[in-house]
């Protein structure tokens, strides 16, 4: 018999026109991933984090970024505020994505991000 454990945090993309309320209500608790700038955190949500799809103005692998998409920066402070007990522990995370730019940062976070494939699965 084969074991299979994939212990990494699973992320889903909101669809568009999704019910964020509904999909916050259903489930373990979750962070929200967002694309504008937070808006008050909803009721369901235990953590947020917002980054700018158009990405940084520095050099690729400048010292501050080190060549990481804002949407994999943003996960990485979701995650260092979990484990350091900063908000409340999620199960989850949903990404409220409204352009395709952001879906595809996203997206590529977790094909391509070392460090956020290590942390997140894409549900």
């Amino acid at each position: 018999m084969a074991w299979s454990l994939d212990a990494r945090i699973p992320l889903s993309l909101l669809p568009p026109g999704g019910d964020l309320p509904a999909l916050l209500a259903i489930g373990k608790p979750a962070a929200l991933l967002a694309e504008a700038p937070p808006d008050p955190l909803p009721p369901g949500a235990v953590a947020q984090v917002s980054f700018d799809p158009t990405g940084p103005s520095h050099a690729a692998s400048c010292a501050c970024c080190a060549g990481r998409s804002a949407a994999a920066d943003a996960l990485d402070r979701l995650f260092q505020a979990r484990v350091r007990g900063q908000c409340g522990w999620f199960d989850r995370v949903v990404a409220v994505v409204e352009t395709e730019a952001a879906r595809a940062e996203v997206e590529a976070a977790l094909r391509e991000d070392a460090v956020t494939v290590a942390r997140f699965r894409r549900v």
